[in-house]
């Protein structure tokens, strides 16, 4: 299987710090956000990576050139303004194929190993959904057994880690438009699965919450 880092957010919220320097490559625990990503999936066997990115890209690429130092290949998905999460994955479609791919956002952290993630026969998508956090209390989509409702009670929250069938985004066209959308129709269709991951997963959307992963991680 092949992976997606998504990597071109501009990061509002972080600056800042992102002025200068795009956020996977913002530092916790003695190194870049992106390449505890990068490590996780090489240790799971998935080694055929994809990158997009967009403000200050030519950094991310300089820094982790073809992949090779970590043991993987990367090839890259430059965007001229960053086309959110949906247009930004259907723009790397060629370099995905036609196999269902993992796709993670580079601004979160987490303990869970990509290579246990599976999608159901039929299914257009499956989505790891996490406990809320103090910034999302509401959550994002309900999960009954397997499969990701739009509704229901409890809602949980989206981690940004999901498997996806290149035919989830058929019929999109290019440009900017949010993944979301496309996830709820395959809710409606019944092909959208899921997981609850109750270990570590923190989303690095603020100075503060890069700071907390760094002394987590500094002091394991």
């Amino acid at each position: 299987m092949k992976a997606m880092i998504l990597a071109a957010g501009r990061g509002e919220r972080m600056r800042p710090l992102t002025d200068h320097t795009p956020k996977p490559l913002l530092q916790a625990g003695g190194k870049p956000l992106i390449r505890y990503h990068i490590e996780r999936l090489a240790a799971a066997g998935i080694r055929d990576l994809v990158i997009n990115h967009a403000h200050l890209g030519e950094q991310i690429e300089q820094a982790l050139g073809d992949g090779s130092q970590f043991g993987v290949r990367i090839r890259y998905s430059p965007e001229a303004e960053a086309l959110e999460t949906g247009g930004g994955i259907f723009k790397a479609l060629p370099l995905l194929g036609g196999a269902p791919f993992l796709v993670v956002n580079g601004d979160v952290w987490t303990d869970i190993d990509p290579g246990s993630l599976r999608m159901a026969d039929g299914d257009l998508a499956h989505l790891v959904l996490v406990d809320n956090p103090p910034h999302n209390p509401s959550g994002d989509f309900a999960l009954t057994g397997d499969r990701v409702q739009p509704s229901g009670s409890p809602k949980l929250t989206f981690s940004g880690i999901g498997v996806y069938d290149p035919k989830l985004f058929a019929g999109c066209r290019p440009g900017a438009f949010p993944l979301a959308p496309l996830l709820r129709e395959a809710m409606a269709q019944g092909k959208a699965g899921g997981q609850h991951h109750r270990g570590q997963w923190l989303d690095i959307g603020t100075p503060e919450r890069l700071a907390e992963l760094d002394r987590s991680l500094s002091q394991a």
